[in-house]
């Protein structure tokens, strides 16, 4: 592991509000205010929320069409012992932002790159689904290409973990349709305008939301939770689970209980079948 230059600055990765200003914490707060320089992928944007927060710190562009050119530049500061906040125009950079290759940029030269965590679209959505998230895949933006996005979305038909995923209001019906198409009618949660004053989180079949379509031109990116697919339990007779049951604990002394706990995570069956077989054995 390479040691940090304790000469260079930091460079922070800061996260910024979605929406609701009041997002913005109070550490981040700080951190802009006391750096030397804020890198913003839009200055226009980005000093709006300075100016609500009465921060007066100098700006500097870096967007996805400057990043590389760009990042050279601010490592350069850095390296000369300025601190430098990087923030993208909502949420946390990296996310399907920019900011990558100005983290990697400062890692490279051994830069102390610092993250200020605050709010993601992703985490805001997934809190108040309803849909498990102890296991899921965040995929960005789909394809906008019909093609490519169904190809996209057929390598996860076998996907079991939640299916998270951005998409722009022009593609929002179309990406849906092959949702449906690919993945067939699956439980969903749709998220638009988090934190902001015309907020909707909807949830249901991907066919009531299709056979809703959308009134009028709408505004503001979409997250979308999709259920990943339902595992499958394959079919076992009665006596091939009594069979385990004996095996397990004669062989390893389990107890019932553990015995019963270690089949239903093993086959995936409910563990009423398992444990009134159980009974039955009289174990």
């Amino acid at each position: 592991m390479k040691s940090i230059d304790e000469k260079s600055g930091l460079l922070y990765i800061v996260a910024t509000p979605i929406g609701n200003l009041e997002d913005i914490t109070l550490r981040a707060m700080r951190i802009l205010q006391e750096v030397d320089l804020i890198a913003a992928e839009d200055t226009r944007h980005t000093r709006k929320l300075l100016n609500a927060c009465e921060i007066a710190t100098p700006l500097i562009s870096l967007h996805e069409h400057n990043e590389r050119e760009k990042s050279s530049v601010i490592i350069v500061k850095i390296k000369s012992g300025m601190s430098v906040a990087y923030v993208t125009d909502a949420g946390t950079p990296c996310i399907s932002d920019p900011g990558y290759l100005l983290v990697r940029a400062a890692r490279a030269q051994n830069i102390r790159v610092v993250p200020v965590p605050g709010v993601s679209a992703v985490a805001a959505a997934l809190s108040v689904a309803g849909i498990p998230a102890d296991n899921f895949i965040f995929c960005g933006f789909l394809p906008a290409k019909e093609n490519k996005r169904r190809k996209f979305l057929e390598n996860l038909k076998g996907e079991e973990n939640t299916i998270v995923f951005y998409e722009s209001p022009a593609r929002y019906r179309a990406a849906l349709q092959d949702i449906y198409n690919v993945l067939g009618d699956r439980e969903i949660v749709v998220a638009r305008e988090l934190t902001k004053m015309f907020e909707e989180i909807k949830g249901g079949k991907i066919s009531s939301f299709l056979a809703d379509g959308l009134q009028g031109k709408v505004k503001g990116e979409f997250t979308i939770i999709i259920q990943g697919k339902e595992k499958e339990t394959a079919s076992i007779s009665d006596g091939e689970i009594e069979t385990e049951l004996l095996q397990l604990r004669k062989n390893n002394e389990m107890s019932v209980r553990d015995a019963v706990s270690e089949i239903v995570r093993r086959r995936g069956l409910p563990k009423k079948r398992v444990y009134d077989l159980a009974v039955k054995l009289r174990l």
